[in-house]
């Protein structure tokens, strides 16, 4: 059997229904409160654990989430394949509001986020070429077909720092970067997962056009709010189909997700500071034990 399976839940996703032995558990981290506590419970017989990204009622606004600490909690909670659901504005005309899109790379626009678990005492440099896990998105496209859910895959994600939607302008500009959605939370939220060795993949569920197409020149709360709620339910059941596929497939990963830090750091241990090294014990502790 694979190990403990992760998903995180954005907006509309504040819970995972279906699991049995559920129990909300706070997991403590060096890097902070992670969003909310983590809901731990199985699905038959895969242990499964969910982290609502924004938090119950959608307390965090996403330039105020802490990265850091929620994929550390997960990594600490035995999680070693993570899902990200995540709702999108559509930069392309054949996305439409309801489509899904497994998204394989990123343009990371964001700002004044932290991002990454090294620094200054342990300094370290994954390679981001490849951001998500193929077997993941296997899992998640196969789920997908099964279930008649209208997906793409492949597509690049443009995070952008928010916490307002586009002007027109970077609308524009986004679509002339050649990026198929635009949102503000997966970066560096995909970055962090690759230096925990996390299989991750992101599905991002599209709830509006941006405000480039001429006839959405604005994007109202309210209408992406009624996509939402409409992309829920199909999210949920899209989890639940591709969480006994993942399962099902244990062992190594055959894309080296498992293995990124491998020649990753570049500190010489006897330079290394003992401070940063002891928080960084679930993240990197199978190449810094």
């Amino acid at each position: 059997m694979s190990g403990t399976i992760g998903i995180v839940g954005g907006t509309g996703l504040y819970d995972l229904e279906g699991l049995t032995d559920r129990v909300w558990k706070r997991v403590a981290s060096p890097f902070g409160a992670p969003s909310d506590d983590l809901l731990f419970g199985r699905f038959a017989e895969q242990q499964v654990v969910f982290l609502p990204r924004h938090g119950r009622g959608h307390r965090i606004p996403p330039h105020e989430i802490n990265f850091l600490a929620n994929v550390d909690a997960l990594k600490r909670a035995g999680v070693t394949t993570l899902v990200s659901v995540s709702a999108v504005g559509s930069l392309r005309a054949d996305l439409a509001p309801g489509t899904f899109v497994l998204v394989d790379q990123f343009v990371d626009r964001t700002l004044r986020r932290p991002k990454t678990f090294f620094g200054t005492g342990c300094v370290a440099h994954v390679s981001m070429a490849h951001p998500t896990c193929a077997r993941v998105h296997d899992a998640l496209a196969a789920a997908g077909q099964a279930l008649e859910l209208p997906m793409v895959r492949g597509g690049t994600y443009l995070a952008m720092e928010g916490p307002q939607f586009s002007s027109l302008a970077e609308s524009k500009l986004h679509r002339a970067l050649e990026c198929d959605v635009v949102g503000m939370t997966n970066m560096p939220e995909a970055k962090l997962a690759r230096e925990a060795e996390l299989c991750y993949a992101t599905v991002a569920m599209v709830t509006d056009f941006d405000c480039w197409h001429p006839d959405h020149d604005h994007v109202v709360v309210e209408d992406v709010v009624k996509v939402l709620l409409a992309n829920a339910d199909k999210a949920r059941r899209l989890v639940a189909d591709t969480i006994p596929r993942l399962a099902a497939h244990g062992g190594t990963c055959p894309h080296r997700c498992d293995r990124a830090l491998d020649s990753a750091i570049l500190t010489a241990p006897a330079a290394r500071d003992p401070e940063v090294i002891a928080k960084l014990d679930a993240v990197a502790g199978r190449v810094l034990a």
